[in-house]
């Protein structure tokens, strides 16, 4: 292959217009400091965008530039270069042409690069541009790290020899982070994070070892291992979280951070005994403080409204009901982080802490110890706190105390199991608190749910099924002749599932003079037929059928969790 034309990228950036000589010199500078790369120095500088290096680099040589981000991938065509070679060589096989081949080059300026890839693929590569971000991006999706794990799990497997004894296990894990169990574990949390992985599931079988992930609410095999690296993998994550490595007959919890790449990745542990060996749950919690502002999570601007009114107040009860996983913590932490001012005292109690917050005084619940919550709730009163936030209200005396809290000139948030938000009152006199004290002190409650997010490579226009309309009907919701619904086909970028991400639908009810009257006589009849009334526009359904019209759902989401209620 003759060499590529050379050229300085700050001087064509500059003659562009993209960049001026100012900018162009205190990004040198930068780069004689650090010694990397002028194109990343600029990206990290927020000077240009890799896209636009990218288009320039492109221009300059001559060559197509393609955006990985809206290219359908062929998975197939994609493998025909190992991993490893991809990631080394910085490359992506993108089209057949006859017996040619297009491959997508992170820098195509590097000959040795585009020969070796020629030599690999024994083809004829016709080189186009793309940006390394979306390279190794879609090396991620496609690959998901299969190799490199599969290669690490071998190693383990063979320092481990035809030993599963719990000194075998022991000698992978106090060794050097060079370790094969240290490195293999590293690998399954960068995969993880890489496809926005929730939990990661650790499960023996009676012949081997399957790890699956889930993402997006919906579990997805990773890989399957030999069985007998069961017991150095747990092993290994037990004393990373600082949990009893002798003890395999009782269930555990612990916690550990990690960091992958820059995100800085807080991890909870649960273990419980199977038939096979000890099952793991790792779920990951990033520490991402733009996760943490109620106007990025998806509250309808009504219901946004509502509920800063609600967290300006100094005394009162906010509820956020929900199942297990719908993002209860994320919106109470959201609301702590609005309110949370350096003339503001917030005590937080929780099991376990989930996030934290520069400013809160969190406390965790140690049942073993007797540290419950009833018995942490009445010390914080002590600390003379503006806000509590309770982690979920889980019997009498809990709720009690927090109640009395709410009405005695304290804010409370709080979490509580209902299928809806109408039910939160109800559920709270069942528990034994007193239907005064729920009347008096419950200001506003907030019920939600995940929705999964339509693709936005894989997009498309929908017509509702029969089906579906007859629900919109029964919703008492207008469709609008159906048109503005749209549904994903599917593509690489979501793993063929039509969704990427997920978003929350959202219900709602405040206090007022007719539901507090109706809570105070212990009604519940009377309480969930005025609620329905006056909050019609702020149910779980509404709110579906509002993503829906949007084109951030579909209807067959919105009819999945509208029916859990």
């Amino acid at each position: 292959m003759s060499g590529p034309q050379k050229f300085r990228l700050g001087d064509v950036l500059v003659l562009r217009g993209l960049l001026t000589q100012e900018q162009l010199a205190q990004a040198l500078a930068e780069q004689k400091r650090t010694g990397r790369k002028l194109g990343r120095v600029l990206v990290d500088l927020d000077l240009v965008t890799d896209e636009a290096i990218g288009e320039t680099v492109a221009q300059q040589m001559k060559l197509p530039f393609v955006d990985l981000r809206k290219r359908e991938l062929a998975a197939a065509l994609v493998r025909k270069l190992s991993e490893a070679q991809a990631r080394r060589l910085r490359a992506i096989v993108l089209e057949e042409r006859g017996a040619d081949l297009v491959v997508g080059f992170a820098d195509p300026t590097d000959v040795y690069a585009q020969d070796e890839v020629a030599r690999l693929l024994r083809a004829t590569v016709h080189p186009v541009v793309v940006t390394e971000p979306t390279l190794l991006a879609s090396i991620d999706r496609i690959y998901q790290r299969g190799e490199e794990i599969s290669g690490l799990a071998s190693e383990v497997a063979a320092d481990l020899g035809g030993s599963v004894a719990l000194g075998a296990a022991l000698e992978l894990n106090v060794g050097s982070d060079d370790a094969p169990i240290v490195r293999l574990l590293q690998s399954i949390f960068e995969a993880a994070v890489s496809q926005g992985v929730s939990d990661i599931h650790v499960e023996p079988q009676e012949k081997n070892l399957v790890i699956r992930f889930r993402i997006d609410g919906v579990m997805h095999v990773q890989s399957s291992y030999e069985q007998r690296i069961a017991s150095a993998i747990v092993q290994r994550l037990k004393l990373m979280s600082s949990l009893d490595i002798s003890e395999k007959r009782l269930p555990q919890d612990g916690r550990f951070p990690i960091s992958v790449g820059a995100h800085a990745i807080d991890v909870r542990i649960s273990t419980l005994p199977t038939q096979y060996g000890e099952s793991v749950v790792m779920r990951l919690l990033a520490q991402n403080a733009e996760r943490m502002k109620l106007d990025l999570i998806g509250l309808p601007t009504a219901i946004l409204a509502r509920l800063r009114v609600a967290l300006k107040a100094t005394s009162g009860l906010v509820l956020v009901t929900g199942p297990t996983g719908s993002g209860k913590t994320t919106t109470l932490y959201a609301a702590l982080a609005e309110i949370n001012t350096t003339e503001t005292k917030i005590i937080t109690v929780e099991d376990p802490v989930e996030y934290r917050l520069p400013g809160l005084n969190q406390v965790q619940v140690h049942e073993k110890i007797d540290l419950s919550f009833a018995r942490v709730l009445r010390s914080c009163l002590r600390q003379d706190p503006d806000v509590l936030l309770v982690g979920e209200m889980r019997d009498q005396e809990t709720a009690e105390i927090g109640l009395r809290a709410a009405l005695t000139g304290h804010l409370v948030l709080s979490t509580l199991h209902t299928n809806d938000a109408a039910s939160a009152a109800l559920r709270l006199a069942d528990m034994g608190v007193p239907p005064y004290m729920v009347a008096l002190a419950l200001r506003l409650v907030l019920a939600q749910r995940l929705v999964r997010v339509i693709c936005e490579h894989c997009r498309q226009p929908h017509t509702p099924s029969v089906h579906e309309r007859e629900w919109l009907a029964l919703s008492q919701v207008h469709d609008g002749g159906g048109t503005g619904y749209f549904t994903g086909v599917g593509c690489s970028h979501c793993r063929h599932t039509g969704y990427r991400g997920r978003t929350g639908v959202y219900e709602m009810i405040e206090m007022t003079p007719e539901l507090v009257h109706a809570a105070a006589t212990g009604d519940p009849g009377a309480f969930t037929r005025i609620a329905q009334q006056q909050f019609a526009d702020f149910t779980l359904r509404a709110d579906g059928v509002r993503l829906a019209r949007l084109g951030r759902t579909t209807l067959a989401e919105a009819m999945r969790v509208s029916n859990q209620s």
